[in-house]
């Protein structure tokens, strides 16, 4: 009986330490990591689920416990949830939405033992704040891929009669007047331009990063002003929707719409953020600095493209896609290359004051607001060698030059 008793005993013995957790090497029980995450919508915006699918994957790999706070309003609210999960015991806390960055700065200056990162953020290299992070990536070069599927979409349809080449004219739905929006669309412009040099384009904004009605109406404005492919940087599916019942090509944005879309969906670019996750994660567990501006690019597996979709594609686009990326890859391509784009200069409408031009119309210097202030000084010249240097002064993006062959439809700030 006494045997039996000792036994049950070292039994329970063993529980006991397994429910207070893993033990350290010294013999000090180690707390599961526990990682906050403050999404501006939920599952039902393409953008935070793509946040949300980068988190999840990210923590389930590293073994940390994710604790979330949906549908937060860039106001205080964000720094209340950013509250809410320090006192959850959060040692990392993420914020995934521009207007987000202020009250995550707040959060940092009062809670110095926890780390906060933000996406989509300007002032983390001027906040001087070791506890505060922003991150983002060159999602330009996939938008600019994706761009390259939309030119070869409109060379098929020329050439099947559909349209003459000089009426080759693309739509884009955009939220805000913003630099990391006209980096998008102009990338995108770039891309498709590379491919089909007749290609124009028009831009209708919203106001709204989330709002499927607005977004169906901008893209159906577009439709209905002869625009022949679609794509967007707004967040619902209002304009893939729209494509889809005026059977407009469409390349949508943060993952495929194929299922909803089968007939006109083309392909979408996308961040994945679980690198940036992981990496997060992992300086956190080692007692490692988290870079104050991260960028990753399509080499980090941060800028990624979906399956393109052959139903509605041009033909061999995806082998036409591969080359692309591999001139990527070598570092013989540039975006933002000057000598491909031209830019007027007009100081009485405000247009390109920043902006030095050759004869040509290249730009040749260009001085742009990268250490934000209150009145969006430009302060950094991040034109040499041929191109346009977005991404390298700080991780989000700063592009924010109108070239000729894009048209404004309006404008929202």
């Amino acid at each position: 009986m006494k045997k039996i008793l000792a036994i049950l005993m070292a039994i329970a013995m063993v529980f006991s330490f397994a429910a207070c957790g893993t033990k350290k090497d010294g013999g000090e029980t180690e707390k599961k990591l526990k990682v906050g995450f403050i999404f501006l919508h939920d599952e039902n915006s393409t953008y935070d689920n793509n946040f949300l699918i980068g988190a999840e994957e990210a923590c389930k790999k590293l073994g940390v416990e994710m604790i979330t706070k949906k549908n937060i309003p860039e106001q205080s609210a964000c720094y209340d949830a950013a509250a809410e999960l320090v006192d959850s015991g959060c040692s990392v806390i993420f914020a995934d939405s521009f207007g987000h960055e202020d009250f995550m700065i707040q959060a940092a200056k009062e809670f110095t033992d926890v780390q906060f990162c933000h996406a989509t953020g300007t002032k983390a290299h001027t906040a001087n704040l070791p506890n505060f992070h922003n991150a983002f990536a060159s999602i330009y070069e996939g938008r600019y891929l994706a761009g390259v599927a939309a030119g070869l979409k409109l060379n098929e349809m020329i050439a099947a009669g559909k349209f003459k080449a000089e009426e080759a004219k693309m739509g884009y739905v955009g939220a805000f007047t913003y630099a990391e929006v006209i980096s998008g669309y102009t990338s995108f412009y770039l891309g498709a331009k590379s491919v089909c040099p007749t290609v124009t384009m028009d831009v209708q904004f919203t106001g709204s990063w989330y709002d499927e009605t607005l977004e169906k109406e901008a893209a159906n404005t577009l439709i209905q002003k002869g625009c022949k492919l679609i794509s967007q940087h707004a967040d619902s599916m209002g304009a893939p929707t729209a494509c889809e019942t005026a059977g407009i090509p469409n390349v949508s944005y943060n993952g495929s719409t194929v299922s909803q879309c089968p007939n006109t969906f083309i392909v979408s670019s996308r961040i994945n953020w679980e690198p940036y996750f992981e990496y997060m994660i992992k300086c956190v567990q080692d007692g490692k600095a988290i870079d104050t501006d991260w960028t990753g690019n399509l080499g980090t597996g941060s800028v990624v493209l979906t399956e393109v979709n052959g139903k509605a594609a041009a033909a061999n686009t995806q082998a036409e896609l591969d080359k692309v990326k591999a001139q990527f890859d070598a570092g013989t391509l540039k975006v933002f290359d000057t000598r491909e784009f031209t830019v007027t200069v007009d100081a009485d409408k405000k247009l390109n004051v920043n902006a030095k031009v050759d004869e040509k119309g290249h730009l040749t210097s260009y001085m742009a607001d990268v250490d934000t202030d209150a009145n969006y000084t430009a302060d950094t010249e991040v034109v040499k060698d041929n191109y346009f240097h977005e991404s390298e002064f700080r991780s989000a993006p700063y592009f924010d030059v109108q070239i000729d062959g894009i048209t404004l439809l309006n404008a929202k700030f």
